[in-house]
């Protein structure tokens, strides 16, 4: 069963894909911020991270960053749901330097199950992903 570590603030984000992941067969680690997440990198072994580039304390890109020098095999999805007051700004772009610290894949907040279950599976590759509970053994 792959094992997924998903370092989100928000508990309710959290919650979701914590349970979205379950359902698919997943084990699943949540860490509510960097500092938890390196613990939880450090205590155990994952298959795949997912992270969020901005939260209180350790931001995600400095997280990101160390979790990539910490374990560079492991996958890393960088979420984000960062929305500027004014769209006639230039905006950074904020997934596409999360790459270039480290990220495997980017994520949009807000994404679809689909869309999150797709990028793990790039991710992972199809020979990683649990086998869906309705096909036959």
């Amino acid at each position: 069963m792959p094992r997924i570590l998903v370092v989100d603030d928000d508990p309710m984000v959290g919650a979701t894909i914590e349970v979205l992941l379950q359902r698919q067969g997943f084990d699943v680690t949540m860490a509510d911020g960097g500092e938890t997440g390196l613990a939880a990198l450090e205590a155990q072994t994952f298959d795949a991270m997912l992270v969020d580039i901005f939260m209180p304390h350790m931001r995600g890109f400095e997280s990101i960053r160390i979790f990539h020098e910490r374990a560079p095999a492991i996958p890393l999805i960088a979420m984000s749901g960062y929305a500027f007051a004014s769209s006639a700004s230039p905006s950074p772009d904020f997934l596409r330097m999360a790459l270039e610290l480290g990220a495997t894949r980017c994520l949009r907040k807000p994404f679809t199950p689909d869309a999150l279950l797709t990028t793990i599976r790039e991710c992972l590759g199809e020979d990683a992903m649990p086998k869906d509970k309705k096909e036959a053994p």
